[in-house]
């Protein structure tokens, strides 16, 4: 009897792990029917047809509330992430810049990266160019809120 109840409670906590932690239908799914399937079989085989009937229908009744409080949306709100995103992109009005300004690169552009320009950090992009860090370099062109450089000895 301990054998039929601990692949059906396996066989439930790997259905739960494959829908609930491990994306698609893999092995967790999988071998969780198989542990249910297993465990009622086994029910059914050696305990006789009445406890089999019994721990089919418990089974059953197991996953059904199971799948009732999963389709609740309170349940989704609870194990779903939930972030906002503050983050800004360059703003250029709020810093005055203009193309002609001289600056120095921060990091690698590899074509993108960050520049200095009169302490102000802003997001540049080099084109094609591969500039490394602490490099002069010069405003060609601003886009919106993209800004183009290149090296100042170019």
């Amino acid at each position: 009897m301990w054998l039929v109840i601990v692949l059906i409670v396996v066989g439930i906590l790997l259905l739960l792990l494959e829908v609930l932690v491990i994306p698609g239908t893999g092995f967790a799914g999988i071998a969780g029917f198989v542990s249910i399937i297993a465990g009622v079989w086994i029910a059914y085989a050696y305990l006789g047809s009445s406890t089999g009937n019994i721990v089919l229908f418990v089974t059953l009744a197991v996953n059904v509330i199971a799948i009732w409080i999963g389709v609740r949306s309170k349940t989704w709100k609870k194990a779903a992430l939930v972030s906002t995103i503050d983050g800004k992109v360059n703003t250029i009005n709020d810093i005055n810049l203009k193309v002609g300004d001289v600056g120095k690169t921060i990091s690698r552009c590899v074509p993108m990266g960050k520049a200095d320009f009169n302490g102000n950090f802003v997001e540049v992009d080099a084109r094609v160019d591969f500039i490394d860090p602490n490099t002069e370099i010069k405003i060609i062109k601003i886009d919106n809120n993209k800004i183009y450089i290149k090296p100042l000895n170019k």
